[in-house]
Order: C-alpha cells, then sequence, then structure tokens
C-alpha cells in the first residue's frame, strides 16, 4: 500500500520506468502478463509506497482508448476485480454476505469504468445479477465467453 508519494512528481514517467524496468514497453503488456492479478497487486509490484492501482487503470486505459481497445479493458478490469473481490468465483448462494460481495465487485468495475462505458456496464453487471452465472464462475480473461456477450467489442 502507498504511504501518499505516489502522486509526488510525474507519475505517469515513474509507471512507464518501472515497466522498461522490467522489459516491458507498455503497461497493457505487464499487465497481460499477469492475468488476473488485482489493479493494486500491479502497482505493489511496480513500487509498493510510490504506485497506486487507480494510476496503473489509468494507464491501462489511456493506451487502450489509442489502440481502440476500451471495451476489451473494461472486461479485463471486471476479471481482475473478480481475482481479488471474489477469488473463488459467482457464489452458489446469493446470501446477504455474498451478495455484498459480488456488490463491491460490480460497483468497483462501474467506478472504474470510462463515462462513455457505464451505461453498458451498468447493464452488464445488471444482467449478471437479473441471470446469475454457474457458481464458481469467474472470467480468466477479458475473452471470456460470457464476458464478450455481456459486454461486446464495440467501440464507444
Amino acid at each position: 500500500m502507498t504511504d501518499g508519494r505516489s502522486w509526488e512528481g510525474n507519475w505517469m514517467v515513474r509507471l512507464y520506468e518501472r515497466i522498461r524496468e522490467r522489459g516491458y514497453t507498455s503497461i497493457t503488456a505487464f499487465a497481460e502478463a499477469r492475468p488476473g492479478v488485482s489493479l493494486v497487486s500491479l502497482a505493489e509490484e511496480l513500487g509498493p509506497d510510490d504506485v497506486a492501482g487507480v494510476q496503473v487503470l489509468r494507464g491501462l486505459l489511456a493506451e487502450a482508448e489509442r489502440r481502440k481497445q476500451v471495451t476489451r479493458t473494461v472486461r479485463d478490469v471486471l476479471v481482475r476485480g473478480f481475482a481479488e473481490g471474489l477469488p473463488n468465483g459467482w457464489p452458489a448462494v446469493l446470501d446477504d454476505s455474498s451478495r455484498f460481495e459480488v456488490a463491491v465487485v460490480l460497483s468497483s468495475w462501474y467506478a472504474d469504468t470510462p463515462e462513455a462505458h457505464g451505461e453498458r456496464v451498468r447493464q452488464a453487471g445488471n444482467a449478471l445479477l437479473a441471470h446469475p452465472p454457474p457458481a464458481g464462475w469467474r472470467p480468466l480473461s477479458p475473452d471470456d465467453e460470457l464476458l464478450r456477450t455481456l459486454l461486446p467489442d464495440e467501440e464507444a
């Protein structure tokens, strides 16, 4: 966890320096080499004292915009959220506790989504709640079949 130094100086330059030190040319390449790893864990790997998960997210989204692959990155953010918040996958029963865990993952996903994709993400989350996937379902990549059905590659 950072101690507040993550926003000091030019954090984007620092982020790319850390990425290059590890042999990657982009934040996306670094993240793709670590499928399903949370944004916080990615940040801690890059700099436990001066890189924040939201900075990794911002970098991923900026790169996705340039590549015109924002929807895929938005799905990837949900995959990473599942790994952190629902590591055992979709709960078999949505009781109060598990419903809260699902709500935290879905609301974080919505909060981390660019405004242009917000409505589609809200609809996808509502669809998951209205028609829950099988117990234990956990997307392992942004190319998960169910995720691609819920949020197809239509750039906004």
